[in-house]
């Protein structure tokens, strides 16, 4: 079973976890619970996979301290909230702090796991992007500090013979150092240079 399968329940009520493990691994999920949300912090990786299920009320940290521990440390795991009958002011909090989806106690099975489902194709779309991310700032990398500036005029739409006025360079210097860069990173097109630059946060020359 893969990792991006995987639910991770945290919930300090022991037949809360038990039966959500239940539901979601009769799904097919892997279910991997905790107690609390120190113990599910001292496992979790950076680049962890997977959704989280979490109670909002418990001792020590509840589920929103955990949600935003999660932030802390830039750990990109989609968060569901579990919340209890007149929680839903705390749960709009969670929604707004970035948690994908909150069920109420006593939860709906099907709810639960149409939950699971949304944040596990979340975080497949989250790792799809990030590593387009760490691709593209990769290939930014290898340009020179001439190239780099080369980019940055291009992405705000100046022509050849406008970065060559602003640098203080001929247009056929322009026309090498673009050429090069292109190869660099990776592209064919100007539309296709710009998506890359922007996936690698390049700002436009102008901009800041």
């Amino acid at each position: 079973m893969t990792t991006e399968r995987t639910v991770f329940v945290v919930d300090d009520d022991e037949a809360v976890r038990d039966s959500l493990s239940v539901l979601l691994e009769a799904e097919g999920y892997a279910a991997r619970a905790f107690g609390s949300a120190r113990a599910f912090l001292d496992v979790c990786q950076p680049d962890q996979a997977g959704c989280l299920v979490a109670d909002i009320r418990m001792p020590d940290m509840d589920g929103l301290a955990l949600q935003e521990e999660l932030v802390n440390r830039r750990i990109a795991l989609p968060v569901i909230i579990v919340t209890g009958h007149g929680d839903v002011a705390l749960a709009v909090r969670a929604m707004k702090a970035g948690a994908v989806d909150f069920i109420e106690k006593p939860f709906d099975g099907e709810a639960l796991l149409d939950g699971v489902k949304r944040a596990l194709e979340l975080a497949r779309k989250q790792k799809s992007r990030s590593a387009r991310a760490r691709d593209a700032a990769a290939r930014t990398a290898t340009l020179t500090l001439r190239e780099r500036q080369v980019l940055e005029h291009l992405m705000a739409g100046r022509s050849n013979k406008m970065i060559a006025h602003e640098l203080g360079i001929s247009p056929r210097t322009i026309e090498i150092h673009r050429a090069h860069l292109m190869e660099k990173m990776q592209v064919r097109s100007l539309s296709d240079l710009v998506r890359t630059a922007l996936e690698a946060e390049v700002t436009p020359a102008g901009t800041t």
